[in-house]
Order: C-alpha cells, then sequence, then structure tokens
C-alpha cells in the first residue's frame, strides 16, 4: 500500500515550493514515487521544470461529452484507465499526473465516480502518492484519493496563517475524510518570528513538524520563473525539507 502524502495551504504560502522539494528528496531515495498535482491553478509542473501536454480535466471532459455516444458493451473504466495512462508522464525519479479541471460545464460526478476506483488501482503500484492540493480540500471531499497518512498545511509566520492552518484541521473532521496525521510546516520564517510561530502553533494545538527560512535561492529562481527541483543542496529550505521528509520517514 502506497503512503500518501498530501500538501495543501492557501496560496502564497509556499505549498507548491514545499511539495516540489519534497518530491526533490523522494526522487534521491530508492521508492517508486507518484506526484499529483490536484491544484487548479497547476503549478506544480513548473517548479519541477516539465511541461505536461494533458491532463486528467482533458479526460474527464472527453468521457462527459462521449459517455452517450459508447457502445453500451463497452467497459468504460478500461476506456477511461487507458487514457489515465496517456497523461501520466514519466520523469526522472517519478511519476506526474495533473489533475487539472474540465473546461466544460455541467457535473462530472459520473467520471468521478469511474476515476476513483481507477486512482486507487494506480496508486498500488508506488511507494509514495504525494499530492499538491487545494487548499479547499475539493478532491478529498469527492473522495477521488483514499485514506491520506499525512496531510501537510504549509503557512506563513502569520497568527492568521496559523489560524487558516487551524481551519483546515477543522475542515477533515467536517469532511469525514481518513486523514491519519495533520502536520504544519511554517515556511519563510526569520529570525525574529521563529519563537512566535513556535508559541503560536503550540496554543492552537497544532503539530508543528519543520520551519522552512526564507530562502533568496528560491526568490531569485521564482522571479526568473525557473525551476527548484534542481536547487542546489546548500539551499536552507532544500536542508529544512529533508530533516522534514526524514521525520516523516520517508
Amino acid at each position: 500500500m502506497a503512503k500518501i502524502i498530501a500538501v495543501t495551504g492557501k496560496g502564497g504560502t509556499g505549498k507548491t515550493a514545499t511539495t516540489s522539494l519534497l518530491i526533490r528528496y523522494l526522487t534521491k531515495g530508492d521508492k517508486i514515487v507518484l506526484a499529483v498535482d490536484a491544484d487548479p491553478d497547476t503549478n506544480l509542473p513548473e517548479t519541477l521544470g516539465c511541461e505536461p501536454s494533458k491532463t486528467i480535466g482533458d479526460i474527464k471532459e472527453f468521457m462527459h461529452d462521449e459517455r452517450d455516444n459508447l457502445p453500451p458493451d463497452v467497459n468504460k473504466e478500461s476506456i477511461l484507465e487507458g487514457k489515465l495512462y496517456e497523461v501520466l508522464e514519466e520523469m526522472p525519479g517519478y511519476d506526474l499526473l495533473v489533475m487539472g479541471r474540465p473546461e466544460g460545464s455541467g457535473c462530472y460526478c459520473y467520471v468521478n465516480n469511474l476515476l476513483r476506483g481507477i486512482m486507487n488501482k494506480l496508486v498500488s503500484n508506488y511507494d509514495i502518492l504525494i499530492i499538491d492540493a487545494e487548499a479547499g480540500l475539493e478532491h478529498f471531499s469527492r473522495k477521488i484519493f483514499r485514506n491520506v497518512d499525512d496531510l501537510i498545511v504549509v503557512t506563513d509566520g502569520s497568527r492568521r496563517g496559523l489560524r487558516t492552518a487551524e481551519r483546515i484541521r477543522e475542515l477533515v473532521d467536517e469532511l469525514e475524510t481518513d486523514v491519519s496525521n495533520i502536520y504544519v510546516i511554517a515556511n519563510k520564517v526569520t529570525d525574529a518570528n521563529r519563537e512566535r510561530i513556535s508559541s503560536t502553533a503550540e496554543e492552537l494545538g497544532l503539530e508543528l513538524i519543520g520551519m522552512v527560512p526564507v530562502d533568496e535561492m528560491i526568490v531569485e529562481r521564482d522571479l526568473a520563473g525557473e525551476p527548484l527541483f534542481d536547487l542546489p543542496d546548500d539551499s536552507v529550505a532544500v536542508q529544512e525539507i529533508e530533516k522534514i521528509a526524514q521525520k516523516l520517514g520517508l
């Protein structure tokens, strides 16, 4: 059974950068890794340095439009599964799936139901599934992904950001989603706010698993539109993410 890790957080907190650096760490081991970009903004491929041509959203739209045109005796799940492998990007050290979103209007519940079983089957081929999730946890509420082992909430150093992490924890309980552990990573931390972040997290009952310092290398690459995947080992963010990954048992 694959270990499933989902990374969530508000825009601008460094959620996708954190996911990218966790994937970077995982590629250095012997685990078989599947990365899933489940955020409709689809920023993960750029931080990894790849450009997928199609998304699962494209497949869902195809199946939605063609469902009434397919012969009744055709196995629609097999068709969807074949299409899914068409959009699976094989990268050095990991595979990548981009969820995207369908362009058309209407209900995609039919396709989601088919996709749920196929995703569970696909995940069984991997040691680790790591998901760059949207803050609203929409994909979890649809139950497209099965039980989540570790949900990581990335936040900035503000009290408001940590409150957001608290609300995400409450949302998980409301959705009755099967999440074994919820952790918080504080990102863009400075010496001035480090102690306050730690005390606020403790006050809110949040399990703070790491604090990633402000990293000028990431700032420069973001401005230049360059991938984070090939950051050097002496990057302070890379070093902290390595410690966090080890705490997670990766």
